[in-house]
């Protein structure tokens, strides 16, 4: 059953490797700008989010760890 206007799997441009360069090319093109974008977000991420574990306040500082 086949509908009426709908493709054959030869006449699709990316079947069985017959894409056309500049879908090739654009394809790449994502994959690296996503790579990069990540990258740089990554590093961001690494370098300014430093988790505060100091739960305490003036009023209530928490744990003493010094020796006494």
């Amino acid at each position: 059953m086949r509908l009426e206007g709908e493709p054959t799997l030869s006449q699709i441009d990316d079947y069985n490797g017959t894409a056309t360069p500049e879908k090739k090319k654009l394809v790449r093109n994502i994959v690296i700008g996503l790579l990069i974008v990540s990258a740089i977000y990554g590093f961001i991420k690494f370098n300014f989010s430093t988790p505060s574990d100091y739960i305490g306040t003036p009023e209530n500082p928490g744990i003493n760890t010094a020796r006494e």
